[in-house]
Order: C-alpha cells, then sequence, then structure tokens
C-alpha cells in the first residue's frame, strides 16, 4: 500500500529550476490535501569562524548569521507570493495557503534535507534539479544525488521544462 502524503519538504536554491519545482510541490498538495514545507539552507562557509574569539565579535557574528536567516526567509516569502499570483492561473487558488512553513538553517544541504525531512515528518520530497540561485549557492544537482542515495522517502527531481511554459520563470 502507498502511504498517504500529507506534508511534502519543497527544498529550494532560489533558481529558476526550483521555482519550477514547486510547481509541482503545490500541485502535488492541492492533489493529496497535503500541506508544503519550504526549505532554502544557507551556506555554511558563510558562517565560519573561530571558537574563542573575543565574546563580543562572536556576539556580533551571530546577530549577522541571525539577521542573514531572516534576510533570506523574507526573500524566499516575497518570491513565494510573487510565483503563486503567476501560478494560480494554471493550478487555481490558494497557492500561499498550501505552505505551512518555510525554513532557512544553515548548514550543508543534503544534510538539512534529510533532517527537516524526519523532524518535520514529511512523506515526500521535491528538488529542483541542479542552479545557482541568485544567493549564488550551488544548491541541487549533486544535492539530489546525495538525497536520493540517502533517503527512504519518496523524491521527485523536476528539471526545467524544454518547452516554453505561461509563467516566466526568469523574473521569479
Amino acid at each position: 500500500m502507498i502511504p498517504q502524503i500529507k506534508k511534502i519538504l519543497y527544498a529550494t536554491d532560489l533558481s529558476q529550476n526550483s521555482a519550477y519545482a514547486f510547481f509541482y510541490a503545490a500541485d502535488m498538495a492541492k492533489k493529496h490535501n497535503a500541506r508544503i514545507v519550504i526549505l532554502h539552507c544557507v551556506d555554511p562557509f558563510r558562517h565560519i569562524y573561530h571558537e574563542g574569539l573575543y565574546p563580543r565579535v562572536e556576539e556580533i557574528l551571530q546577530e549577522a548569521k541571525k539577521q542573514e536567516q531572516k534576510e533570506d526567509t523574507e526573500k524566499i516569502t516575497k518570491r513565494l507570493h510573487e510565483f503563486c499570483k503567476k501560478a494560480e492561473d494554471q493550478t487555481g487558488p490558494p497557492c500561499i495557503e498550501l505552505v505551512s512553513e518555510i525554513l532557512v538553517p544553515v548548514g550543508n544541504p543534503v544534510d538539512e534535507i534529510l533532517k527537516v525531512a524526519d523532524v518535520e515528518s514529511c512523506d515526500a520530497i521535491v528538488l529542483g534539479t541542479h542552479g545557482k540561485g541568485f544567493l549564488k549557492q550551488t544548491f541541487l544537482g549533486s544535492v539530489a544525488e546525495d538525497v536520493l542515495q540517502r533517503t527512504r522517502k519518496p523524491v521527485f527531481i523536476i528539471p526545467l521544462p524544454s518547452e516554453k511554459t505561461n509563467i516566466d520563470w526568469d523574473k521569479m
């Protein structure tokens, strides 16, 4: 028996490819009456510092990390709203209401995808194919392959379509 899909983890690098993959996550959520957890992983190399620095320097770096996570969450939310406005022409409303949570952890993308899929009890994972997001971090490609190898959950890997679509993905 195939398990029900009630929660979908949609991992994004905010690229054109991952914007297109959200269309599939939203469609799947509607068909299964499921909710979507959005995950965007922030590159940990932007936050390297040495322990034992002066306490004030460590505090400043931690505040910078929190601010960056907040800004990334705001960017994802803004892009999601823009995407939903365009996608609702094809999927119908309410696109934004399908999203239950937006997470922006700092860490290795594969590890974070697997961890969030388990912690949030997601039934499926949706990823776009390899792309570089406007945050200039490589995310999907080898990440998708590693997720496939390390998870027991269904993984949907969505490539960009070869044909022209009604949605201008470059402006997402």
